[in-house]
């Protein structure tokens, strides 16, 4: 008799059917519409009460899904599906790299870089791409689509103060090919790459990969689970590295163990945002 859509009704309307679903043996899927913060839609009691919880996100113009464990009683939250919506349905990805760089530049182009990123278990390899332009209004624009805005400013903060490079008077956009929305920190260090390369417009090695999350000092931090990262980049034919110092033993751990001593000598290991931008100005 309550309001619809109220706490009450929503709370007796899911005991009646976890109770019928737990009598009977069958699976009851509930469907519900998110918020623009991407979050369920009104009280968060039903995301309690029931067993498991998946969000199904993806933006409307892109055809790429992505479906995330949430809460999961029964086994854990770290898996996650990738599906590309067709002329029959949803159809699942068998290998998200692929996929995700199948439209990347033959030559190498400035501001264009690629970086390993954990979705749960799965490593995808996604490219990043950045483009400066010297700005005509006394407030630069700073756009990323499919980063967070605020880890855009942040690394702009420490690129010009640690790294000496000026985008105080450039608009700056950022974006992530294939519509995938990265949020690790651990593609900071591909990020600040594209962004130095697209500066002064130095191409930066087709096959080459950045991991390394960036701090305000500048330093490199590790990331995790980057043997699992490395494998995917391997599969994917990449031989050239930048990875953080902190993660050597780790690095050279992976190469020994699966017989690839060769790409040793192609890994960058790297403490400082400074050094890997000397690094790529000593190339040119």
């Amino acid at each position: 008799s309550s309001a619809m859509g109220s706490p009450t009704q929503i709370r007796d309307c899911t005991a009646i059917l976890v109770k019928m679903a737990k009598e009977s043996g069958i699976i009851v899927m509930i469907i519900g519409h998110v918020t623009k913060e991407g979050n369920i839609a009104g009280p968060r009691i039903l995301e309690h009460m029931v067993d498991v919880v998946f969000y199904l996100e993806g933006d409307r113009n892109y055809q790429f899904r992505v479906l995330r464990t949430v809460k999961n009683r029964f086994g854990s939250t770290s898996e996650s599906g990738l599906f590309v919506m067709g002329r029959k349905g949803l159809k699942g990805i068998d290998d998200p790299s692929k996929y995700l760089l199948k439209g990347i530049q033959k030559a190498p182009v400035s501001g264009s870089t690629v970086a390993a990123c954990m979705e749960g278990l799965r490593p995808i390899l996604i490219e990043v791409q950045a483009l400066t332009v010297h700005s005509v209004l006394a407030v630069p624009r700073r756009i990323a689509s499919g980063y967070d805005f605020n880890r855009l400013v942040i690394l702009l903060a420490v690129l010009e103060k640690k790294g000496e490079i000026p985008f105080s008077a450039d608009d700056v956009y950022l974006n992530v090919a294939g519509g995938y929305k990265l949020k690790e920190t651990a593609a900071d260090l591909s990020v600040a790459l594209a962004l130095f390369s697209v500066k002064y417009d130095i191409p930066l090695k087709k096959f080459c990969m950045a991991l390394g999350e960036i701090g305000l000092t500048g330093e490199i931090l590790p990331v995790s689970k980057l043997s699992l990262r490395l494998k995917e980049a391997v599969k994917m034919n990449f031989t050239e590295f930048v990875l953080p110092a902190r993660n050597q033993e780790e690095a050279e751990n992976y190469f020994k163990d699966n017989h690839r001593e060769e790409l040793l000598s192609h890994v960058v290991f790297i403490n400082h945002l400074e050094e890997a931008i000397h690094f790529f100005k000593s190339q040119v």
